[in-house]
């Protein structure tokens, strides 16, 4: 039971390999929802190097007319990361790059907001042994509000042809 050699780490997986070709336009991955804490804002601060006190600074807010700290906009867009669910997960083998971004900010968060992304297909675009994939980004607060939205493309291998089946369609 304990013999190193059954062991194969390839079998150690979240989900099996999808390819280009078994996604389907409108299918969706959720993420998981996360409430932006004091903790958050101050990690996001430390990753960006970003210091304007509109981020960091809940008195500066407050004088402002703000209930507490405003989330940069990536810091939003950050909780659309497709690692951060299953899709990520799904495309170990597939993936080529994550190769474009777009994203509009069309509401606030502040500390202590939910929120909640979901990634959809949006379109499909074969190309000869790869395709780009289009997921269209949301994110919406506690209160239903679209906060985010924008797209990420990925450029995804189809599914490889076996050795004899390639063989055989080129003479």
């Amino acid at each position: 039971m304990n013999d190193p050699a059954a062991f194969d780490p390839r079998q150690h997986r979240m989900c099996p390999t999808r390819w280009f070709e078994d996604f389907v336009l409108g299918e969706r991955f959720i993420l998981p929802s996360r409430t932006m804490t004091d903790g958050i804002f101050a990690a996001f601060q430390a990753a960006s190097g970003d210091n304007h006190p509109v981020h960091y600074d809940v008195e500066y807010c407050r004088a402002r007319g703000m209930p507490h700290m405003l989330a940069h906009g990536f810091q939003v867009l950050a909780q659309t990361c497709g690692g951060a669910g299953l899709f990520a997960h799904m495309v170990e083998d597939s993936l080529r790059g994550f190769i474009e971004q777009s994203s509009r900010f069309l509401g606030m968060v502040f500390v202590g907001d939910t929120l909640y992304a979901t990634l959809e297909v949006a379109e499909l675009t074969p190309n000869r042994t790869t395709g780009v994939l289009v997921l269209k980004s949301t994110v919406h607060n506690q209160h239903g509000k679209l906060v985010m939205d924008g797209l990420q493309k990925y450029l995804l291998r189809k599914r490889p042809v076996p050795a004899a089946a390639g063989a055989a369609a080129h003479p």
